[in-house]
């Protein structure tokens, strides 16, 4: 193959397989949380209590994408939510007992995939990998200026529910 100079579409290619091969280790494994629940657990433990506020920053997700997740794992009984003491509308998210013991089961398995990631590659290697994507997060974690911040679509203006649902058949 010749030489690829395409870096966003190798970026994605790459997460996108290793994404793959994580959900599928997961599940052959037995784990019952995706990587992104697994990310939030092991933030948790690090610091239980965090509000969704402290978490989507974290994992540099929005908010919505946050919720999700937290309700799958709030139904799955590894997190619970609480109101905070101060002020009502605030919420940590704490670990339950279970959601200790299934961080603990993701820990060895996530180590033995970062383990297997550098087989083939030298530490020197590891380490220009590593500086090069530490790099990029610096680069693209602010803004520039003008740019907008959100990846979310703008809603469409609100429409009554029979001309949103005429609106989505003529889509098809």
């Amino acid at each position: 193959m010749k030489n690829d100079d395409r870096l966003i579409y190798l970026v994605f290619m790459a997460q996108q397989k290793l994404k793959t091969h994580i959900t599928n280790v997961l599940l052959t494994d037995g784990i019952k949380v995706t990587l992104g629940q697994a990310g939030i657990l092991f933030l948790l433990q690090h610091h239980d209590g965090q509000t969704m506020t402290g978490l989507s920053k974290a994992l540099a997700v929005e908010n919505p994408t946050l919720t999700g997740l937290i309700d799958r794992l709030e139904r799955s009984g590894f997190v619970r939510r609480q109101a905070g003491s101060e002020d009502r509308r605030s919420f940590g998210i704490f670990l339950t007992p279970e959601g200790i013991r299934e961080c603990e089961r993701v820990k060895p398995v996530i180590k033995k995939i970062n383990n297997e990631m550098k087989v083939g590659f030298t530490r020197e290697e590891i380490e220009v990998f590593k500086s090069v994507l530490q790099s990029l997060f610096k680069k693209f974690d602010k803004p520039e200026k003008g740019r907008v911040v959100s990846t979310r679509r703008k809603p469409s203006p609100r429409l009554p529910v029979k001309a949103a649902a005429s609106e989505k058949m003529e889509r098809r």
